[in-house]
């Protein structure tokens, strides 16, 4: 039996969000799901090599940012690349940076994103995997 498919959509770069991310693929991994994961715009962001481990940027309940990260700290909880890295261990997780989103960040080799990225491509990719997957989530 073949595999269920997650394509996941990272719109937003803001830990928070990229630490749900990090949920929903540790979810997807325990189930044995294949996973394609399109960084877009905000999440590029995120992505790039000097942004990855800044964890200052959060986009829901602004104003409780720094509760939201000292729950995080007391809950231990790893980062979101960390989380990734786990799933990508676990499971076939394969993590494309949108090609107009890493040249909005200056980003125009793989090189210049974290080593989880697996490539750089247009957004028809993410199209095709969005209409061939079983869930489809955009965050």
């Amino acid at each position: 039996m073949e595999n269920k498919k997650l394509c996941l959509a990272l719109f937003s770069g803001s830990v928070d969000k990229l630490t749900a991310a990090g949920v929903i693929l540790g979810g997807a991994a325990a189930e044995d799901m294949d996973v394609e994961i399109y960084v877009l715009l905000q999440a590029a962001f995120a992505f790039k090599k000097e942004n990855a481990m800044v964890n200052d940027r959060v986009a829901e309940i602004t104003d409780k940012k720094d509760e939201f990260l000292a729950s995080l700290k007391r809950l231990e909880t790893p980062h979101w690349t960390e989380a990734f890295k786990t799933a990508k261990e676990m499971t076939n997780v394969k993590i494309h940076i949108c090609g107009f989103a890493g040249k909005v960040w200056h980003g125009f080799k793989l090189d210049d994103f974290i080593d989880l990225a697996d490539d750089i491509c247009g957004i028809g990719e993410y199209m095709t995997s969005a209409e061939e997957a079983d869930i489809n989530l955009f965050i």
